[in-house]
C-alpha cells in the first residue's frame, strides 16, 4: 500500500513562496504518476498539476501555471511542488497524488493514492 506524506505548507505574504514536499513509501515510486490537487474552504477539489513517471512530462492548471513548478526525486521517492508569486486565492489545503501506472487525469477519481493534506495559507 502506498503511503503519501506532505510536508512544508505554512502561512506565507501574498507574493511570497513556498516549497510542498511529498514523500512516498510502500510503493515503487518510479510506477507512480504523481500530482497535486488543492481544496479552498467551500469549493471542490481543485487540478493543480501533474508530473509522469519519468518526470519527462509536467502539465498545470491554467490557473498556476508560470507560478508553481512540479518535480519529482525517484532517488528520494519524492514529489515537489514549489509555489512562487503566491495569491491569497492560493489558499487550500494541498493534496499530493499518486497513480500507478500512466495518467492524464484532472479529476481527484483518476488517482488511486491521496497524502493527508498540508495547508497554505497566503495572507493579503
Amino acid at each position: 500500500q502506498v503511503r503519501l506524506v506532505e510536508s512544508g505548507g505554512g502561512l506565507v505574504q501574498a507574493g511570497g513562496s513556498l516549497r510542498l514536499s511529498c514523500d512516498a513509501s510502500g510503493g515503487t515510486f518510479s510506477n507512480l504518476a504523481m500530482g497535486w490537487f488543492r481544496q479552498a474552504p467551500g469549493k471542490e477539489r481543485e487540478f493543480v498539476g501533474r508530473i509522469t513517471r519519468s518526470g519527462v512530462i509536467i502539465v498545470y492548471a491554467d490557473s498556476v501555471k508560470g507560478r508553481f513548478t512540479i518535480s519529482r526525486d525517484n532517488a528520494k521517492n519524492t514529489v515537489y511542488l514549489q509555489m512562487t508569486s503566491l495569491k491569497p486565492e492560493d489558499t487550500a489545503v494541498y493534496y499530493c497524488v499518486g497513480n500507478v501506472g500512466a495518467t492524464t487525469s484532472r479529476a481527484p477519481v483518476g488517482y488511486d493514492y491521496w497524502g493527508q493534506g498540508t495547508q497554505v495559507t497566503v495572507s493579503s
